[in-house]
């Protein structure tokens, strides 16, 4: 179990427009024997059949029943609602070829306002060609957030998953139920492995919740910090276990210039050697990112990754990822306010496994969008 993640040892980020002053969750439970590092600083798939998805969500009696376009986050930009009305079509080839298109433009037009900005140095008119490039730039990067927020909510399509909708929506004189669940398919993203140690992850101490209470109360800021710490999760074990396979691949262990997908190189450590007697200078070598002998599973790989790795996996690569995340948490809970909700044992196990799919297909679109477009790194 020493692999295992921990709540507690998370520091989430800081998202607005509730501020959490970067306080750990005070737990003992597996999340915190999984990532020892008190400082995080950001904060095979089945297909449906193809159809039209309409847009439902009634907060009956009966809890939240959605299907559809239910994502709380709404694209503000003309990217965002191009590729949100693709997907309401079910068009995966015209999806995929729309966000290639999308990146591409964004792409050139960023460039032209740098260059704007440059030509234009020295000039009586600077100034104001450099504000007019940063205002281009800041509407790329929106664009280019909303693309990689449908692309996650296109993932979530593929395996039949419409994401919980805003909270607000979902309540109920009090009581929040999500339905339909679900469970199996946001569990049939991952492996065998992989899903083993995302059904421990420990969140029912979190939440102080079990499986045979049929209600419980919950405050909402608790619920939003589990779901934040379940996406850093996901995202941490999908960067873990492709690395993992990638080593495995390569028929070593540890790598000395390990190019961790498409050419993400980690950082290397060195170790010194002997002084050389002659030329009083000191040599290095570089050492394995993994001390030790092979491992032969993920889950003894997890447990053999330093703090440094581990906080390299976590931790979202580029600034638009962990825009996306805080963009994503605070329109789905809101103010979030201290207010308590009745919910079930059920409802709260669809958050984490929603919220650790989230994190898994954020990686994904930092990979897919980072190949046409220039993303700004964390």
């Amino acid at each position: 179990m020493e692999c295992l993640p921990l709540y507690s040892k998370i520091s989430l980020p800081q998202y607005s427009p509730c501020k959490f002053n970067n306080t750990l969750l005070s737990s003992t439970s597996l999340f915190s024997r999984f990532i020892d590092i008190n400082n995080i600083q950001s904060y095979t798939l089945f297909r449906t059949k193809k159809k039209s998805l309409a847009l439902v969500a009634s907060n009956g009696s009966g809890g939240c029943e959605f299907n559809g376009l239910t994502a709380p986050l709404t694209s503000t930009t003309e990217a965002g609602r191009l590729l949100s009305g693709i997907i309401l079509q079910n068009d995966r080839e015209g999806f995929y070829a729309s966000v290639e298109n999308e990146l591409i433009n964004l792409d050139c037009l960023r460039n032209d306002a740098i260059l704007r900005s440059v030509v234009h140095v020295g000039s009586d008119e600077a100034v104001l060609h450099r504000r007019i490039s940063e205002l281009r730039k800041l509407e790329c990067r929106k664009a280019v957030e909303d693309v990689m927020y449908m692309f996650i909510v296109y993932k979530f399509s593929e395996i039949g998953v419409h994401l919980v909708p805003k909270l607000s929506n979902c309540m109920y004189n009090g009581r929040l139920e999500i339905w339909p669940r679900r469970d199996w398919e946001l569990e049939s993203i991952h492996s065998v492995e992989v899903l083993d140690m995302v059904k421990e992850i420990g969140w029912e101490d979190e939440l102080n919740v079990k499986d045979k209470w049929p209600l419980t109360q919950v405050q909402k800021l608790q619920i939003r910090h589990v779901y934040a710490a379940s996406v850093l999760y996901g995202y941490f074990l999908k960067s873990a276990s492709l690395r993992y396979h990638l080593e495995q691949n390569l028929g070593k262990s540890t790598p000395t210039n390990l190019l961790f997908s498409r050419a993400w190189q980690l950082k290397q450590k060195s170790i010194p050697l002997e002084r050389g007697g002659d030329t009083g200078s000191t040599s290095v070598r570089p050492v394995s990112l993994i001390e030790g002998k092979k491992q032969h599973n993920l889950r003894s790989y997890i447990t053999s990754l330093d703090s440094e790795i581990k906080l390299m996996c976590t931790k979202p690569k580029f600034k638009e990822a962990k825009s996306v995340i805080e963009k994503h948490c605070s329109a789905l809970f809101g103010d979030g306010s201290d207010e308590e909700v009745s919910t079930s044992f059920a409802s709260l196990k669809r958050f984490v496994l929603e919220a650790v799919a989230f994190g898994s297909f954020l990686w994904d679109a930092e990979d897919y969008v980072r190949e046409f477009y220039r993303l700004e790194e964390n």
